[in-house]
């Protein structure tokens, strides 16, 4: 059985300040418990079905408190409307450092996006890429919001991702030699441009695109073309869409 204490806890992680309070956030779901049991993130307390205890015995060691509940307790405390068979406390890692330098790889900026679900598959999409670091402005969402966690699909645990503001973005492709690359609708075809392998690519904000401040400072603006003739497509693409677009050109072009 779960305490009220516990389950007022575990609401309470929906709200940034009470993670920051806490220093914890929640991690629900099947697969993304057991990712982050895998991580170096240090995973407080697990509450689980028994299935699942059985099924990942080896994995759960890894709690410094395990409990066992049945999936009613588990529905009672979930922040899910389909809650799986378990879910983590999480101790909130230490932050990462700016790094002075870039290796050969790509980065990305994300300029206020604030859809979580936009957010947590766009941390997805750096772990299928090995994306080297994921920047985020600091109005872009939280990436320890629970909704983050649960539409990264355990892609949290691998990514580096750091909330800095974009001058601090420019110092470090400035100390890289590293050119930064902004999409927007009026850039440059980004099929016919050469792209090199390092680089830093900005997306931004789901409504308003990337912020006018930033756009004086981005010289390489690129836009992924469309294809309607009929003046009757799409205005535009959702940014982890357009996102794994880019991506995907870039490496293509610098595949070995």
């Amino acid at each position: 059985m779960i305490s009220k204490s516990t389950i007022k806890l575990i609401k309470s992680l929906a709200l940034k300040k009470y993670r920051i309070k806490e220093n914890s956030f929640l991690v629900e779901g099947d697969k993304n418990v057991i990712e982050v049991l895998h991580s170096n993130y240090i995973v407080e307390r697990l509450f689980a079905s028994n299935t699942f205890l059985t099924e990942n015995k080896s994995a759960c060691k890894k709690a410094n408190s395990v409990t066992e509940v049945v999936n009613e307790d588990i529905r009672k405390a979930s922040l899910l409307q389909n809650p799986q068979n378990c879910f983590a406390i999480c101790s909130l890692p230490e932050k990462l450092e700016l790094p002075e330098k870039l290796n050969n790889n790509l980065s990305i900026y994300l300029d206020e996006i604030q859809d979580p679900g936009n957010f947590g598959t766009i941390i997805r999409i750096c772990d299928w890429f090995k994306i080297e670091y994921l920047f985020c402005s600091p109005h872009t969402a939280d990436f320890f919001n629970p909704k983050v966690i649960q539409a990264s699909m355990g892609s949290f645990s691998r990514v580096k991702c750091i909330s800095t503001t974009f001058e601090e973005v420019v110092r470090i492709a400035n100390n890289s030699q590293t050119d930064i690359y902004g999409a927007f609708l009026n850039g440059a075809n980004i099929y016919m441009e050469n792209l090199p392998r390092k680089a830093i690519v900005v997306v931004g904000n789901e409504g308003k695109g990337i912020s006018k401040e930033l756009k004086e400072k981005i010289s390489k603006k690129i836009k992924i073309p469309e294809f309607s003739t009929n003046n009757k497509g799409a205005e535009s693409l959702n940014v982890s869409t357009a996102t794994a677009i880019i991506f995907s050109e870039f490496k293509r072009r610098n595949f070995v």
